[in-house]
């Protein structure tokens, strides 16, 4: 069974930056297509990232050129580099990925827990 693990969710300050590691266990071959979704409280979950296993990437409007989603070649790991962080961001971020789909669907087959980060000061 595959398992998508996020980390590096926490608090920050408006304007800071904060990094998130996706990794992914199980016996699983290279995963295509990795990606970021964010979802906060009494809103409906919405993508922000993706990238396939050659690096290419696309990003979605919610955080525009503030966010950089990055992958270990080789590996099954995914990384969203946020900057210039607004007290808007603060969101439960979920990792997704799937092994065969990427771009022209956001519906990924394996998701994560959800990892929470907070905007504030």
């Amino acid at each position: 069974q595959v398992q998508l693990v996020e980390s590096g969710g926490g608090q920050v300050q408006p304007g800071g930056s904060l990094t998130l590691s996706c990794s992914a266990s199980g016996h699983i071959d290279t995963l295509y297509c990795m990606a970021w979704f964010r979802q906060a409280p009494g809103k409906e979950r919405e993508a922000v990232a993706r990238a396939n296993s050659d690096g290419v990437a696309t990003y979605t409007q919610e955080m525009g050129d503030r966010a950089t989603i990055s992958r270990e070649r080789n590996k099954n790991t995914a990384y969203l580099t946020m900057n210039g962080l607004k007290p808007e961001d603060a969101a439960i971020y979920y990792c997704a990925a799937d092994p065969v789909l990427c771009f022209g669907t956001w519906e990924y087959s394996l998701w994560g827990q959800g990892i929470q980060v907070d905007v504030s000061s």
